[in-house]
């Protein structure tokens, strides 16, 4: 059903039971909660609701009885006309209705009205949320893990902002640490001759052909420029490991913004780690943790009482050293987004992170500055295994050691960008985050129903090759009678068009994008079972007209989920 047949229907429920609740005990102390949902046989209805088995007990009556009552009641509201067709009892009370074939039909009439906005929502308006993903260290080129946290954390972004969302897309470079200064090391022992495999190359070196790649660049004294920041040009001078340093992140981070334009991702902010030590925001963090009396001194470091907040131990702050562990600029960096004004915050993050979640939400409840319990949400993701010519690929010659999202994009195009980037993307959110992720290359390649996007775009496309052949006048599909669309292929079409705009609501709170790749599936199949059932270009031009508008709701469906997760909708295959 449309949200809105569906708020009607809940009315008249409610008018229903308005005087059966009238004078009685139950009208003072209980709302009723009118639930509709959809049965589990769809042979028993369209629309179910269990209101007189809640409310039985309360009122002292036979559940039946007041399920009679209530039905009676809906049935002769005059309001329901044109809505419900009939109801029935079944069990021990539960109501089911049937919704007229028109109401059906409407949702043709709204997806053509609405266009490209069919499914949006105005429920976050107000709203503002920041989506963190990729976040990669610039030590190397993105791998299909990052490949895998940009599918999932665009489309969730889209998803958001399709419900009314303020949504902010930003990338956190962990541009400080150990690993950036092993990046340093790596490109000078190239600089100096040295390879990996050489006696003097170091044992914790990168040795991916891209650290040569560098080097020899910063030889001949280039400069490189990321998507924001400074320009850094090389010095040229082996011993300069600042410039060097400098030098590589930067490379590096052009480097991903390479991969991400080629994967159809933009950003609309980055933050830098180093600049939470450069303004005093670690600093500021750890200042407002002592303060809370929730650290202590121990053993000559600094600790947290993250038992008290639900982690099954207390952990480090500040190392001997004098250092701090990796949590605390986490913590930092999420008390500068709640100071930014979001409400929500997501990251989009590997599986391996699944340890920082309980103390990085423990340091943010500690600073006691009303930050909300359970900021920031998490997705994270299981890894993603590569197949090619029915073998796990497991490194490539670019990276050394992993399989990169420049590769993946290369290898499912078979040269096409374009279909390359649409193979990525469906393929890395078509499963649960949370589930390990099998990517096979040669089924991407493929022209057959065994491709899953292949699957999707071609619905699209064959709906176009329909469309080209009318000569109509598509103005007149706004008024076009939807009484001849009675077949129940037709049916199957029209309840998958009208339940779009909850998949949607449903898969931005619960956080799964991989519910759109999903219903366009399921769009696709359902298309595809009545292009074979059924012909569009009837000689009975009512019924051709209906199936025209029909296939019109339809393409412009899968147009827009397509769109959320993005995937191209190509007109041609």
């Amino acid at each position: 059903m449309l949200a809105q047949q569906k708020q009607d229907i809940t009315a008249l429920f409610q008018a229903a039971l308005a005087p059966i609740l009238a004078g009685t005990d139950v009208a003072a102390t209980i709302v009723p909660n009118v639930v509709l949902e959809r049965p589990r046989d769809p042979s028993h209805g369209d629309v179910a609701c269990n209101i007189a088995m809640q409310l039985a007990k309360q009122l002292k009556m036979n559940p039946r009885e007041l399920a009679t009552k209530v039905v009676e009641a809906l049935l002769a509201n005059p309001a329901g006309k044109g809505l419900v067709e009939s109801a029935d009892i079944a069990g021990p009370g539960f109501i089911n209705l049937r919704v007229s074939a028109a109401a059906k039909q409407a949702v043709v009439k709204a997806v053509l009205a609405q266009g490209a906005a069919y499914g949006n929502s105005d429920a976050g308006a107000g709203k503002s949320v920041i989506i963190e993903f990729v976040s990669a260290n610039p030590t190397g080129p993105l791998h299909v893990g990052h490949g895998r946290q940009a599918a999932l954390g665009d489309a969730l972004s889209s998803l958001f902002g399709s419900q009314g969302y303020a949504v902010t897309r930003e990338f956190y470079y962990n541009d400080a640490g150990v690993q950036i200064q092993t990046l340093a090391n790596s490109v000078q022992a190239r600089l100096r001759g040295f390879k990996p495999g050489d006696a003097e190359w170091p044992e914790s070196a990168y040795n991916g052909d891209y650290i040569a790649d560098i080097a020899e660049d910063f030889k001949a004294k280039k400069t490189v420029s990321a998507s924001d920041g400074a320009p850094a040009t090389a010095s040229g001078d082996v011993d300069d490991i600042d410039s060097i340093r400098a030098f590589a992140v930067t490379y590096l981070r052009n480097e991903q913004d390479i991969d991400l334009q080629a994967f159809g991702v933009k950003f609309d902010n980055y933050y830098l780690e180093s600049s939470l030590y450069a303004d005093g925001k670690v600093d500021a963090a750890v200042d407002m943790l002592n303060k809370s009396g929730k650290t202590y001194e121990e053993e000559g470091a600094l600790w947290l009482r993250t038992e008290d907040y639900g982690d099954d131990k207390n952990r480090v702050m500040r190392k001997k050293d004098g250092t701090y562990t990796y949590f605390v600029p986490d913590v930092a960096y999420h008390i500068v987004k709640f100071q930014r004004g979001f409400g929500q915050a997501i990251n989009v993050q590997g599986s391996d992170h699944h340890g920082t979640i309980a103390r990085v939400r423990a340091g943010l409840q500690a600073v006691n500055v009303g930050i909300p319990q359970g900021f920031p949400d998490y997705v994270l993701h299981k890894m993603v295994t590569v197949m090619k010519g029915g073998e796990e690929v497991k490194i490539s010659k670019r990276a050394g050691s992993y399989v990169t999202v420049r590769d993946l994009i290369e290898w499912s195009g078979g040269g096409d960008i374009t279909k390359g980037r649409d193979a990525v993307r469906f393929f890395l959110i078509s499963r649960k985050a949370d589930t390990e992720f099998v990517f096979d290359v040669d089924v991407a390649l493929k022209t057959s129903d065994e491709n899953p996007v292949y699957y999707v775009q071609y619905a699209h496309a064959r709906i176009c090759r329909m469309l080209e052949q009318w000569t109509g006048d598509a103005a007149t599909l706004a008024d076009v009678d939807l009484s001849p669309l009675t077949a129940p292929t037709e049916a199957t079409l029209l309840a998958t068009l009208a339940a779009y705009p909850e998949t949607l609501a449903r898969a931005q709170a619960e956080l799964g994008p991989h519910q759109i790749a999903f219903y366009l599936r399921d769009l696709a199949a359902n298309l595809h079972s009545f292009y074979f059932a059924e012909r569009v270009l009837v000689d009975d031009e009512a019924l051709k007209a209906a199936r025209i508008a029909l296939m019109v709701a339809t393409r412009q469906v899968l147009q827009n989920g397509l769109a959320l997760i993005g995937v191209s909708a190509p007109n041609k295959m």
